[in-house]
Order: C-alpha cells, then structure tokens, then sequence
C-alpha cells in the first residue's frame, strides 16, 4: 500500500478523523481523539506507524522484515510498517483496522458508546 492508499484506508473507518498535532508533516489518523496511525506527508519516512496488540507485535515482526518496532513510539505498543515492504497489502488493511479498533477500546465508556463501540 502506498501512502494515500493507507490515509484513504484509514479515513473509511467509522468516525475516523485525521491532523497533523506534530506540525504540517505528520499526519496521524485518529479515532475519538486517540491516534491509530502516524505518517509523515514530507516522504522522510518509507513506512507509518501502527498501535498493535504486545503479543499480536512480536509474531508480526518476526513473520514479516516489513515490520518492526515503531519508530519515535512505545515499542511494546507500536509498530513501523514498511510502505513497500513484504507485508501484503490485505494484511496492512487488516493491521490499520487491528489499530483503529485498539485505539477505540481506550476511549472512555461514555465516548465508546457515543461512537457505537460500547457492546
């Protein structure tokens, strides 16, 4: 997946917003306030950064060279994955989502359920 294909992807997500809190190169991909995804629009960066379940993370990278611990991010919770790398293009789209809903699960009950993720 290249770049606009990954901000396209994540802005589809229900009630998915994206800004550039780190200045007008980085965009983060955003639900309810709480960030999913970061990426650099100045092309500095060949890979973006994902929130992934610690335990879903380690088998990751040790599947795919394309990803890795997240770069300027809790490496625990983060990973970089590579734009262009080996980790196909289904998988990204199942990994933006992976985040999309880690990130969402943090939110506050009443913000959770204003959104329609309080099950």
């Amino acid at each position: 997946m290249n770049i606009e294909e990954v901000r396209e992807y994540g802005l589809s997500l229900p009630h998915a917003t994206e800004r550039c809190p780190f200045g007008p190169d980085t965009l983060t991909l955003e639900i309810g306030g709480r960030m999913f995804c970061l990426m650099t629009l100045d092309g500095r960066w060949d890979f973006y950064n994902l929130k992934i379940d610690p335990d879903y993370s380690i088998e990751l990278r040790d599947r795919f060279t394309g990803i890795r611990p997240g770069f300027h991010q809790n490496k625990r919770h983060w990973v970089s994955v590579d734009f262009y790398g080996d980790v196909p293009d289904s998988l990204q789209r199942e990994l933006i989502y992976h985040s999309y809903c880690q990130a969402a699960s943090k939110l506050p009950k009443k913000i959770r359920k204003e959104l329609g993720f309080d099950h």
